[in-house]
């Protein structure tokens, strides 16, 4: 069933925030709504701002829809996850003239099965053809790709669109990705879903989120990650990884790596300590 948007999460840029958003990615105003122009907002939205759950991670106040999103992440040196990711994404693609669609998704549903839909939100543009335009998978793909099932490489990576029960459609993440994948269908949106599934996440001491510190950053041949207080850069042909050993090499780390301007990264570290005691426990 579709639902229609709220005014909220519809929202579109206005013109002086549309210019501060594309000072912020580095990008000029297209001078054609086509798929090159789609994919170079694409790979600078990525390469400009951050993935991180931090509010839901410390407990710390979030809001779905994109004007929160644009102040975080836009004003402020922040980043955001899928719905403050793809919700800013999708309001400057509107405010540009691109045809946007936010569509709920599911990641992980082949694991979680139904009660999955709505912990994702995702974007369908309408060029010559649907495309799938995704900046809030952290590890996924960096530019958009036709909706089509069919396999997709990009820098070396390899992923998928496959058909998944339900009349649903599924994008395959990499062998190394931390979610396996999502899944979407081109015509539903439901907004109601996505914002009370948000409010578990945020909450819920089931939330993967609330449990466990994510931050992770596209770079220009693969992606870093930091899952409490393990540090890994990732590319097609391996991993490395180091440990973070302070607040201080926390507090560095979010400022030079991540791009982050975090308050209070003390408190940040003594929150991974303290789920480290508890899992040990």
């Amino acid at each position: 069933m579709t639902h229609a948007p709220s005014n909220e999460n519809a929202m579109v840029l206005n013109a002086d925030q549309l210019d501060t958003y594309l000072a912020r990615i580095g990008v000029e105003r297209p001078a054609s709504l086509d798929i090159h122009s789609l994919s170079k907002l694409h790979h600078a939205h990525l390469m400009a701002f951050t993935w991180e759950a931090l509010d839901a991670f410390m407990g710390w106040p979030s809001a779905i829809t994109p004007a929160s999103a644009f102040t975080k992440m836009v004003e402020g040196r922040r980043g955001g996850w899928c719905y403050e990711m793809n919700g800013l994404f999708g309001a400057a693609l509107a405010a540009l003239g691109f045809r946007v669609t936010r569509l709920c998704g599911g990641v992980n549903r082949e694991i979680l099965g139904d009660i999955a839909i709505g912990n994702h939100l995702t974007l369908r543009v309408d060029l010559d053809r649907p495309y799938l335009a995704e900046v809030g998978v952290a590890d996924a793909i960096v530019e958009p790709v036709p909706i089509v099932v069919g396999p997709i490489r990009q820098r070396g990576f390899d992923f998928s669109i496959t058909l998944a029960e339900g009349g649903w459609l599924r994008l395959n993440n990499h062998e190394r990705g931390i979610a396996k994948s999502f899944d979407f269908r081109p015509d539903h949106s439901d907004e109601a879903t996505m914002a009370a599934t948000h409010g578990w996440l945020m909450q819920d001491p089931g939330s993967p989120f609330t449990n466990a510190l994510a931050v992770l950053r596209h770079t220009a041949d693969g992606y870093v990650a930091l899952q409490n207080d393990a540090l890994r850069h990732v590319t097609a042909t391996g991993v490395s990884e180091q440990r973070i050993t302070s607040a201080e090499h926390l507090a560095e780390t979010l400022e030079t790596v991540f791009d982050l301007d975090i308050p209070e990264p003390a408190r940040v570290w003594g929150r991974i300590l303290s789920i480290g005691r508890d899992k040990a426990a």
